[in-house]
Parts: structure tokens; sequence; C-alpha cells
């Protein structure tokens, strides 16, 4: 057996010991907004190929692995191509459609029904040989599953969710409104827009100040007001020789902060926390604080 197929199996093998990732939304209660959860993520959920070690890969679990792990915010990044998606890091094709995307994830809340999936949408790279805009391919993906979706521009209630899933949108819509709207969105900040706090300081220098604004961000989220949805980047990468990002030296320090902050505090709410490299027992660890 070959190195790849080993290592996929040690990591199906510790998917299927944390079982319990599978369906842990469903013994929540449905009346709570999904803004009043602790919600694994994943950054750059299908970037998983890389040209050099460290600089591309966000994650080693595929979609499925990740979904039946406990995540359930994805951070999906499509280059518009020919009237379709491609999912793409930068420039880099993480060979995924996201027809392959939504196949997963519809296959995993057909055997999840109590369930659902907040799935970020946002353009990647430069778009090719497209005869409409990033809008309307949109649209044409969600014909083909219009029940599945939750469009309403809202923090949907679990009951409402499950299921389905929920857009957070980081494109502009021109058309209609779509879903919860991410759009506006400074680069490399900690910002405010509408409803939605967010940190997503990615360009870091050290990884010790990339761990304290993980930390002041689940301190706002455990203490804030329940209609802030909070959405907390844990990922980014430091810049090493010839101007390469190294993306591990980011994770590994910040999983350490990250733990140390989940024990002496298992229990409360801290929104979205969206994890770069995400392994089945930190992805526990967070959707146990619910």
């Amino acid at each position: 057996m070959r190195f790849g197929k080993i290592a996929a199996l040690l990591v199906a093998l510790a998917v299927a010991a944390e079982g319990a990732g599978e369906d842990w939304m469903s013994r929540l209660d449905g009346g709570r907004s999904l803004a009043t959860l602790t919600l694994p993520g994943t950054h750059d959920a299908g970037a998983r190929f890389e040209p050099l070690p460290g600089t591309i890969q966000c994650q080693t679990l595929t979609l499925g692995e990740q979904l039946a792990a406990g995540v359930r915010f994805l951070d999906i990044r499509c280059r518009h191509m020919r009237d379709g998606f491609r999912i793409y890091h930068g420039s880099v094709d993480q060979k995924l459609t996201f027809e392959e995307v939504l196949a997963t994830t519809l296959g995993f809340l057909d055997g999840h029904p109590g369930e659902t999936v907040v799935m970020s949408i946002k353009p990647e790279h430069k778009p090719a040989k497209n005869t409409r805009g990033f809008e309307e391919t949109f649209e044409a993906y969600v014909g083909q599953h219009p029940d599945r979706w939750w469009l309403a521009p809202r923090v949907p209630k679990l009951r409402e969710a499950r299921g389905k899933i929920v857009l957070f949108r980081r494109f502009r819509a021109e058309r209609t409104p779509k879903g919860i709207d991410a759009s506006v969105w400074p680069d490399n900040a900690v910002f405010q827009s509408g409803n939605l706090r967010v940190q997503d300081v990615y360009q870091v220098g050290k990884a010790a100040e990339k761990g304290r604004q993980v930390v002041s961000l689940l301190d706002e989220a455990r203490k804030g007001p329940p209609a802030t949805w909070f959405v907390n980047f844990t990922s980014g990468y430091r810049t090493r020789a010839f101007g390469l990002h190294d993306i591990p030296a980011v994770s590994k320090p910040v999983h350490r902060a990250l733990r140390e902050y989940l024990g002496e505090h298992p229990k409360g709410r801290y929104g979205v926390v969206l994890l770069d490299l995400a392994t089945p027992d930190l992805v526990r660890a967070l959707y146990e604080t619910n």
C-alpha cells in the first residue's frame, strides 16, 4: 500500500473515531440562531494541493472528511471559468469543481438532515472565457437544487436551515438579494460590517500576535450581543525566504493557543472559528462548546 493511501486510511480512521461529529447540530434546540452557536469552519476548505510544501495547502482532510468531523462552515474559493466554477487557491487549481463541492455537501445533508452547512462563496483568481457574470453562474447552480439553499438576507434559526446550505456571500449581488451579505470585506483586517464582526488578519508577523487576535475575538463572541455574528479566522501565513508563504508556521502555534483557550473556557458561544489544517479533535473541541 502506498504512503498516500496509508495516510488517507489513518485520516479516515481518525474521523470515524470522532463519529459524533456527523450529527452534533441535530442535538441542539432548533430555535437557536446560527449566530448564537460555535461553528467549526475551514479556511480555503478545498485547498489541498500545492507546488511547494507549506505554501498553498490549507487542509489535509477532504470536504467529506471535514463535514464528517463536524465542520459546518466551508470557505469555498471559486474561479469563474467557462461559465462554471473551479476551486482555486490563488492561481493554483485545486482539482475540484463546484459541482463536486455541492454533491459532497448535499450528499452529507441527505444523510444528516438535522445538520446545516454555511458556505462562504468568494471569487478567486482571474475569470476566464465566460459569457455571463459570476452572480448569474451562481444562480445556475442554485437552480439545480433551489429548495436546498437558504438565500434570505438574514442569519437563520437552526430549524429553518436544517438540511440546507446557508449562503455566506462574498461576491456582489446586483440582480436579487442573496444570502448573508459579506461582500464588504476589508483586506487583512479586524472589522465590523452590519451584524458581522470579523477577524481576518492573514499576513502574520509573529504567530503570538495572531493568537492574541484570535483569542480577543473569542472573548468578544463569548460576551457579545446575540444578534452579532462573529467570524474568526485562525488562518494566516508568515513570509519566508524568496517571498514564499509558510502556513504551518502560523497554524501550529495558533492551534496551541486555541486549545489552551478552549481548555480554560470549555463552554460558550464563540461564533464561526475557521481553521487551517483542521483536525477532527480540534473541530470536536469547538462544537462541544455549544
